[in-house]
């Protein structure tokens, strides 16, 4: 009896745990972009003007000012102001090395051509004999490159289960094998820590129905 009770408490756990952590993430999402609207004046805030908070129109808000911004940037004026927006900034202390940084940064992961993962690699790592997915984001420069003794690729190890943590190396290319795999396909198998495994709908170890 108590075998079948565990058996419906983790069928239960596996059907509320994913719905209850996308809703957060929902949630969360919500919430942050709402805060927007504090950007207007008082006497424009939904509140205000409806007598009662709405929400969701944060998030409306917000894809309208990034459409906004994204049209007037595309334009010849936009482009000149932006020019001269990054060009003040390049001018400040401090304020130009953080910003040239999530600036290269931004441009390579939102731009339409991205090409920031570009394989999924298998690799030793943290030692020999132990293994990970890494992703190659490209070669060493010149100057880093002069250093190294023969063919070395740049790769990203991310962390689990959150990949926007992790490590950059550079490797021998003979060290690296090429992954019969999507870079989603990799992502999902490190973010679900192995357990969903690439072409197969099942998690490891799913009893057959």
């Amino acid at each position: 009896m108590m075998a079948k009770f565990r058996k419906w408490l983790f069928a239960g756990l596996l059907v509320l745990v994913p719905l209850i952590i996308t809703l957060w993430v929902i949630e969360w999402v919500v919430v942050t972009l709402d805060q927007t609207l504090q950007i207007l004046p008082r006497a424009w805030h939904p509140d205000v003007l409806f007598g009662q908070h709405i929400p969701g129109l944060g998030v409306i808000f917000a894809l309208l000012v990034l459409l906004l911004i994204g049209a007037l940037a595309s334009n010849f004026i936009g482009k000149r102001l932006v020019s001269w927006w990054h060009a003040l900034l390049h001018r400040i202390p401090v304020v130009r090395s953080i910003y040239s940084g999530v600036k290269q940064v931004s441009d390579t992961l939102f731009s339409e051509k991205s090409n920031a993962f570009r394989q999924a690699l298998l690799l030793q790592w943290p030692r020999e004999g132990m293994w990970t997915i890494a992703f190659l984001t490209g070669s060493p420069g010149e100057d880093v490159a002069k250093h190294l003794a023969g063919d070395y690729l740049s790769v990203y190890v991310p962390t689990t289960p959150n990949p926007t943590g992790g490590y950059f190396v550079m490797v021998k290319r003979s060290d690296c094998f090429v992954l019969d795999m999507s870079v989603d396909e990799a992502l999902t198998y490190v973010i679900s820590m192995g357990v969903i495994v690439p072409g197969s709908n099942k998690p490891v170890g799913t009893p057959k129905a």
